[in-house]
């Protein structure tokens, strides 16, 4: 994956993930970063085929320059096999012509990853999880972290700082 940056996003359902990735995607590519996204289909069984305003379809029209869901051994950039692994898709995304990729769900993987928590009950992620380089959190987290906390109303200054990231690393 060299030369490629992988950003996880991640958080449980109704966090704000996509959101937040579109936001991403379009700051993206006003600076000139083609973007690839990946989507964990965390609902249990296979993606359905592409459908309007379902997540990917909401990253490929913010500008992601490819996108992939995958589900129950469905990877929709229309590839079939037994079982997809994170690090299968790695590779396919590894040959296209993009700078960063960004992952929304995988929570266990090793990338480093920005934490979505709605509310006190999800501030375990912050002890289960690993590389993560900041949170955004809907409300005061009650624990304290290492990584930069953003409000979820603090957009605009969290993009400054991923563009900032993601240009210096």
């Amino acid at each position: 994956m060299a030369g490629k940056k992988i950003i996880q996003i991640v958080g449980f359902q109704n966090s704000g993930k996509t959101t937040l990735i579109t936001n991403l995607i379009k700051a993206c590519r006003e600076k000139g970063v083609s973007v690839g996204t990946i989507k964990h289909h965390g609902h249990g069984g296979k993606p359905e085929r592409q459908v309007l305003n379902k997540d990917s379809e909401k990253h490929r029209l913010a500008g992601a320059s490819v996108t992939a869901v995958e589900g129950a051994g469905t990877l929709h950039i229309e590839a079939m096999k037994d079982d997809w692994e994170l690090e299968d898709i790695l590779q396919i995304y590894g040959q296209l012509p993009i700078d960063i990729i960004l992952v929304e769900g995988y929570k266990k993987m090793d990338f480093p990853k920005v934490v979505l928590v709605r509310n006190p009950q999800d501030e375990f992620l912050l002890q289960e999880l690993s590389h993560i380089i900041a949170v955004i959190s809907h409300e005061h987290l009650n624990c304290s972290t290492p990584f930069p906390v953003f409000g979820n109303d603090e957009t605009e200054r969290f993009v400054l700082w991923f563009m900032n990231k993601i240009n210096g690393d």
